[in-house]
């Protein structure tokens, strides 16, 4: 091939408007430099971060994308040109590259690594096995300290994160609870993931359901959303409750600062500890992480399902999935076969 087609920014989208802000191009096959390999992508992971990424705000973990460059993200891919001495062609990695047929890789970060190829679900190491896997385990385990006995809430619950947060507080003895977004999910949490109670955001009010399912208060909150649903939290939080917050979905499009939660003062009043994470804090854990996961994976104590669309040209209509809340699990686009 002597053609790469890629996802470039043309413009900033306004709010979720990926259509008019990503525009698909075809550019000349890129060529590895020295330190740098060639992969060809099998699997193109969509976060939601990625929309940080996109606007101009410069305090983020990541600089932003700039306008007339190639969207980024977390890849699944067989290195077909190494320049790296740590490489070989045919390796099947897991890199940071771009919404592509094929990446360019600088294998200076640990989010680069060899993956096991026997896996027989690649698509796990951008899933249960990689970003989301850990910041689910370090939100409950860690930073929400919950252990047995506490009321787990988790918003997002059928998503890619939260749904392993679900699970891994039902290991550690919680009684869980996911707020989701239509019927369906809430029967998917239960039926198929063990989460003891599922909240249908668009037709319940969250505050008064958690009230009456949470006497005692919410002990850990999994906080994937922020906005109206921190606050119905918030209200229900017990004394000494831990917030974990790990996203922030309904601010991402938004222009200028926006209002904190507007029930702060409970805070105070219930003496809460919040405390934000990000998975690059850990990626170099991932030894640690996976046996770990994989261990509850084979146990049959994790479920994961992913939401997959075929093409690199239904890009945007995939990512547009996440933030209009239509995918049940983790989003992944199939770009090519192993």
């Amino acid at each position: 091939m002597t053609k790469n087609r890629q996802w470039v920014l043309a413009q900033r989208p306004k709010g979720d408007a990926f259509k008019d802000a990503l525009e698909f191009v075809d550019a000349a096959m890129p060529m590895p430099e020295d330190g740098e390999m060639l992969v060809r992508n099998l699997y193109i992971s969509m976060d939601a971060g990625t929309r940080m990424w996109m606007s101009p705000r410069e305090d983020s973990f990541q600089p932003p994308t700039p306008v007339g460059a190639k969207v980024e993200g977390t890849v699944i891919g067989v290195v077909e040109q190494s320049r790296h001495a740590g490489y070989q062609n045919g390796d099947v990695v897991r890199i940071y590259g771009q919404w592509a047929d094929y990446s360019i890789a600088k294998p200076i970060t640990s989010v680069c690594a060899k993956v096991d190829g026997s896996e027989p679900d690649l698509r796990q190491y951008v899933g249960l096995f990689g970003a989301n896997g850990w910041t689910g385990y370090v939100g409950v385990i860690e930073t929400g300290e919950a252990k047995a006995g506490d009321t787990f809430v988790v918003s997002s619950a059928a998503g890619a994160t939260g749904s392993i947060a679900g699970q891994i507080a039902k290991i550690a003895g919680c009684r869980t609870i996911g707020i989701v977004g239509s019927d369906d999910k809430c029967a998917h949490i239960k039926q198929e993931l063990g989460f003891d109670e599922a909240i249908n955001y668009k037709s319940q009010d969250v505050e008064t359901t958690l009230r009456d399912l949470c006497p005692s208060g919410v002990d850990v909150y999994f906080d994937n959303v922020a906005g109206p649903i921190l606050d119905a939290v918030l209200a229900n939080m017990a004394l000494f409750g831990r917030v974990a917050v790990c996203g922030l979905i309904t601010q991402y499009g938004a222009e200028g600062p926006v209002p904190g939660p507007y029930k702060f003062d409970l805070v105070l009043m219930k003496r809460l500890k919040i405390e934000g994470f990000f998975s690059p804090d850990f990626y170099h854990r991932e030894p640690e992480f996976n046996p770990r996961l994989r261990a509850w994976r084979d146990q049959g104590l994790l479920k994961y399902q992913f939401d997959e669309t075929v093409g690199l040209e239904n890009c945007v209509e995939a990512y547009s999935k996440l933030f209009a809340g239509t995918n049940t699990g983790k989003v992944v686009v199939e770009v090519g076969e192993l």
